[in-house]
């Protein structure tokens, strides 16, 4: 009946003394015998179906009996509330007093219905969850195929080509394999942490060996411990401060091409050192055997060099011919190598001075501790400066979205979330603040 019923009558009973249930319904229905006339009489209302059973829970404590009363009703809201409170007129159960309140009559319908209303909410929570837009269908799709194109290589991520491949990349984290099979390199390998996997240093054995980190502290540290349980014949230097997974494809492809054998790295006072002495030449440091191989196309093979351009297309040519046996970068365009090339030019007297680079901008506010904060770019480029003390307001106020920033004081919780917020991807400070969270986007370096 409870099932079907419309309405659910609670009451609560007290009884001067121990009863039991049979009790209890015995009183209701005999105590309400002919106390609503024959159209309401209990047993007439349950023998059609209008009134279910009389459900009664009962307890007994020091003498004394304590339930709850449940009856359901199909009858009309009007009956149903005479039927509540008939039973509030039983005054004995059993041979003990008794008193029974009425708590309060369910709509069982309106519970339906609260219920339905609940469910849908979760229904269509999921569903807008898991709906995909039509502007993101194209990107979707381009990342479930870089999915695919991950393979297990000993439980660490890595492209399709590391197990056949004579020449390998190793970067960080599974992020940059897929950042890498974005733009046609299908031979990273990730250490996917600090320690280097003994998968890792027996995959250098007898390989040409490239490491591409990331261009902060770890990136470093996992450098000098790959080098020490493993073989690394060359490091593709990347931009200080970032990581490969945030690089663009010119970027890629530049670090990879300028790459510098593992022996100059391990004689430098620091990336850093190289990063700047690059950053500042712009002159390529590729050494023999390379990581880059690209795929000439037939404009490219059989068109003659222009003049001014000789020296930047025999650059091209030579790095293709000495690579062809690394293949780390698969199914790549001729332009991802010769542009880079014939673009590098030395520059004459009287041209202007080198743009400063991120290390020039850390020397000038923390190094030299001028107790100012400033807003740089991808490029180096001073976008904004002001006092250190007023790096947030400074933040929030600028027009262009920074890069980095480089302040001469502690990294706060505040400075850290306005930076997520404004989407700045490295803050550079001279100490540790007090800050108990930092976002996943926002690297922290601290150079004091």
């Amino acid at each position: 009946m409870q099932d079907t019923a419309k309405y659910l009558i609670h009451a609560d009973i007290t009884a001067a003394g121990v009863v039991e249930r049979s009790d209890v319904v015995g009183a209701v229905f005999g105590q309400t015998e002919g106390l609503l006339g024959d159209e309401l009489d209990l047993r007439d209302l349950q023998d059609s179906k209008k009134v279910g059973r009389i459900d009664v829970e009962i307890r007994s404590e020091g003498g004394q009996s304590f339930g709850e009363i449940t009856v359901a009703s199909g009858l009309d809201r009007v009956e149903t509330a005479i039927l509540a409170a008939a039973l509030e007129t039983i005054e004995q159960v059993g041979p003990c007093r008794a008193q029974i309140e009425v708590a309060e009559i369910e709509d069982v319908r309106s519970a339906k219905r609260r219920e339905v209303v609940e469910r849908a909410t979760e229904l269509l929570n999921d569903f807008e969850e898991k709906s995909i837009r039509t502007e993101d269908i194209v990107e979707t799709v381009r990342q479930q195929v870089r999915v695919a194109d991950v393979t297990d290589y000993e439980g660490l991520p890595a492209g399709p080509r590391v197990a056949d491949s004579d020449a390998i990349v190793i970067v960080e984290g599974r992020s940059d394999v897929l950042q890498l099979l974005k733009y046609g390199i299908k031979n990273a390998i990730a250490v996917e942490g600090t320690d280097v996997p003994d998968a890792i240093a027996d995959l250098t054995a007898g390989r040409t060996v490239t490491s591409f980190l990331d261009g902060d502290r770890g990136g470093d540290l996992i450098l000098k411990e790959l080098a020490q349980v493993g073989d690394v014949d060359y490091v593709a230097v990347t931009p200080s401060g970032k990581s490969v997974e945030d690089l663009s494809r010119s970027e890629v492809m530049s670090a990879l091409r300028d790459k510098v054998p593992y022996e100059t790295v391990a004689s430098a006072k620091s990336l850093d050192s190289i990063r700047e002495e690059m950053t500042q030449t712009g002159e390529s440091t590729t050494a023999d055997g390379g990581a880059v191989t690209a795929t000439p196309s037939e404009d490219t093979t059989d068109s003659q060099p222009g003049p001014g351009t000789q020296t930047g297309t025999a650059q091209a040519e030579t790095t293709q011919a000495e690579t062809t046996d690394g293949t780390v970068v698969e199914e790549t365009e001729t332009a991802a190598v010769t542009d880079a090339a014939t673009s590098e030019t030395t520059p004459d007297e009287g041209d202007e001075p080198a743009i400063p680079s991120l290390s020039d901008h850390i020397e000038a506010v923390i190094e030299n501790h001028s107790g100012t904060a400033r807003l740089v770019d991808e490029d180096a480029t001073l976008l904004a400066e002001g006092d250190a003390d007023d790096v947030v307001s400074l933040l929030e106020s600028a027009d262009e979205v920074p890069r980095t920033v480089v302040i001469d004081g502690d990294c706060t919780q505040k400075l850290l979330d306005v930076a997520a917020q404004r989407g700045v991807g490295v803050v550079v400070s001279a100490g540790h603040g007090e800050y108990v969270k930092q976002p996943t986007a926002v690297q922290v370096r601290i150079e004091g």
